[in-house]
């Protein structure tokens, strides 16, 4: 096995040499900026016609974020591929013949992946702020005012832990397919639903996407169950389950 450093150069020189992983950021980039400007546009040209019947305070960062949705649907495909590239190739086996540690692995694809989708994701959020704020127009905000810097940076983390999470739950499965098909209906089947049904509501607001846009709320509302700070704590506690439960199936089981 070689050092660390040595093992972090080889996951990165995995993600970088694959078009599909390369391709799925810069999705994530444009499909955030470009609906989030689309939706800003429009919210300025219809600003009566859109608030009217809404009492609460506008929030022009969460509007400027209106692409978000889609841009977690490339964030959650680029943390499967990241790892599922390797188990439908078979080249997994080699990555563990040089490598026979399995959580030193998963560590450092863990630190490599998470790092891209960080970078990326910050990228992302401060284009889609700024572009979203010029398109406001007289209704824009900006960065100093109370809790809009945080919620910038919540989008970003938000995202990276979305990308790991599906990174860890790819791990666990061994299978970028099953793992796609998992995760997609999850997030955007089974979480919306289960949010507007009465009875089981209050499960689905423990669930990371959930938990995890708390992180991009400007405005407190007494209708959410909690705020920012728990988002991120059961967001990230999501995370890390899914990463210590890839951990666990890798290290007990056959690749």
């Amino acid at each position: 096995m070689g050092s660390f450093p040595a093992i972090l150069q080889s996951e990165w020189t995995k993600i970088r040499t694959v078009r599909s992983t390369v391709w799925t950021l810069l999705l994530t980039f444009v499909v955030t900026v470009g609906l989030g400007a689309l939706i800003s546009l429009l919210t300025k040209n219809n600003f009566a016609d859109f608030t009217k019947n809404d009492n609460s305070p506008f929030d022009a960062t969460t509007t400027s974020f209106a692409g978000i949705g889609l841009g977690e649907i490339a964030m959650i495909v680029f943390g499967v591929l990241a790892v599922g590239n390797e188990y439908s190739s078979r080249m997994i086996r080699v990555s563990l013949a040089a490598v026979p540690q399995r959580g030193t692995l998963l560590t450092a694809k863990s630190l490599v992946v998470g790092g891209l989708a960080l970078l990326v994701s910050l990228v992302t959020a401060f284009v889609t702020f700024f572009l979203g704020q010029a398109l406001l127009g007289d209704h824009h905000t900006t960065l100093s005012a109370p809790n809009v810097l945080r919620a910038v940076f919540g989008a970003a983390v938000y995202l990276t832990m979305l990308c790991l999470f599906s990174a860890g739950v790819t791990a666990m499965l061994h299978n970028q397919t099953l793992a796609l098909g998992v995760l997609v209906p999850f997030f955007f089947l089974l979480s919306p639903i289960l949010s507007a049904v009465p009875k089981v509501k209050n499960v689905a607001h423990f669930f990371p996407d959930y938990a995890g846009k708390q992180m991009l709320t400007v405005f407190p509302t007494p209708s959410e169950p909690y705020g920012w700070l728990a988002g991120f704590f059961i967001c990230g506690a999501w995370t890390l389950a899914a990463l210590l439960g890839g951990a666990a199936v890798l290290k007990h089981h056959d690749a």
